[in-house]
């Protein structure tokens, strides 16, 4: 019998959500890994009706795998002309608004010569140089162009503008799909130089594929059927309200296939029982070190979340919550005594998770530092009596039991709800 390790279940079969394929209406069962592991969210939506449903997923996936497109090909587009955007005066007053907070804006028409129902506005902040390009799509010209500015400031203020990066030549950098990734997820990636050029790679289209409902859903999916391309659907309805899953293999995929088996969101599934039970534990040393090298052999990424590997429902107060890969080797090290790769570990931890500790953990942290650094240069028996008082007053006990091996996973709480693991919202 196949094993579905999305649900961490081995005695039942693969779990798989019942999709119509459109060309033929036939029902098609889809591995919910697969799903969870490739496209994530990308084609989900809610409408008043079915057919508004279908054609915002349509929309979606049109916008992101144009969106992805356009800067990995670092294609160049054309700005929308002055009269057409004065076609709709409450985009240009928005617009307006933001360039009086000193962010010249620029509207492109990203329809790849009225092929596709998308829009792009780009944002620069002059004040250290960055861009960003927020990509929108809707059969209706002014629908992709309203969605595509309030895009620009969804779930951030203009005080966040300063996490994006300036412009780029080198094209191989903006083409990788990590970067497509970063893309996805907060919009923050590298662009091209390229795609500001003032001499358009397509002429200006002004573009509409507006009609009913109806007409809209059968435009988007004739747009599919030229491409070649298979569209899956999953219509559901609760309480009036509908919503729908679509999945059009080779566009609306978000991560490559090859991560279903380098990278699968399940992977460490296996381990759960395992690293659930550390806390407290009283092991040999010498089966601490060999959890590490297993994790090394099994290629987990160090800046992986535990609890995003595992499947955890860990809430915010505890150390499940901030807790990579990287730093749990600190911690394993630290318990089997080897404390040269706990002060590598250490140090590692302190540069890349210290922003998201709490003062408590952070302390803690700057203690087991300075323990191992002492140990390091002199005998393990002097070290502590010489800087118990120090640490005492400073630092405080718990901590510093914690750092001398006598509680090497603090912060961890033994009891933690497990939940069906998802696919974390940043890769890194």
């Amino acid at each position: 019998m196949l094993v579905d390790l999305q649900s961490g279940n081995d005695e039942r079969g693969v779990c798989g959500l019942p999709f119509t394929r459109q060309s033929d209406g036939e029902t098609v069962y889809i591995p919910m890994n697969i799903v969870g592991n490739l496209y994530v969210s990308n084609g989900m939506s809610a409408g008043n009706t079915r057919n508004e449903a279908r054609v915002q997923g349509l929309s979606e996936v049109f916008e992101r795998h144009i969106k992805n497109r356009i800067i990995a090909e670092s294609i160049s587009l054309p700005e929308i002309p002055a009269e057409v955007m004065a076609r709709y005066p409450g985009v240009v007053e928005s617009i307006a608004k933001l360039e009086a907070e000193g962010f010249p804006i620029f509207a492109y028409d990203g329809s790849l010569g009225g092929k596709y129902p998308v829009i792009c506005v780009v944002l620069f902040n002059p004040a250290n140089g960055t861009c960003f390009a927020s990509f929108g799509a809707h059969p209706d010209f002014g629908v992709a162009l309203e969605r595509t500015v309030t895009e620009l400031l969804q779930g951030r203020s203009l005080k966040d503008l300063d996490v994006f990066t300036p412009p780029t030549f080198d094209d191989e950098e903006v083409a990788e799909h990590a970067n497509l990734e970063t893309h996805f997820i907060d919009s923050s990636g590298l662009i091209s130089w390229d795609m500001f050029k003032q001499d358009a790679d397509y002429p200006f289209v002004d573009w509409s594929f507006s009609g009913t409902t109806e007409e809209e859903f059968a435009t988007l999916m004739a747009i599919f059927k030229a491409e070649d391309k298979e569209v899956y659907i999953a219509d559901y309805e609760h309480l009036g309200v509908y919503a729908c899953r679509i999945i059009v293999p080779g566009m609306s995929d978000i991560y490559p296939a090859e991560d279903l088996w380098l990278a699968n969101n399940s992977m460490g599934a296996h381990l759960r029982d395992t690293i659930l039970s550390l806390p407290g534990s009283e092991w040999d040393k010498e089966d601490y070190l060999a959890l590490i090298e297993q994790m090394d052999d099994e290629g987990l990424d160090d800046f992986t979340r535990v609890r995003e590997l595992l499947g955890l429902a860990t809430g915010k107060d505890n150390g499940w919550y901030t807790l990579r890969v990287g730093e749990l080797k600190a911690m394993l090290a630290l318990a089997g005594g080897d404390l040269e790769q706990a002060l590598i570990w250490t140090e590692w931890t302190m540069e890349f998770n210290a922003s998201v500790f709490s003062a408590e953990r952070a302390n803690y942290y700057r203690c087991l530092q300075t323990l191992l650094l002492e140990r390091r240069r002199a005998s393990a028996a002097a070290v502590p009596e010489r800087l118990h008082p120090y640490v005492r007053r400073r630092r405080g006990r718990s901590r510093q039991r914690g750092a001398e091996r006598e509680a090497p996973f603090y912060g961890l709480r033994r009891s933690i709800a497990i939940c069906r693991p998802s696919r974390p919202i940043s890769r890194c």
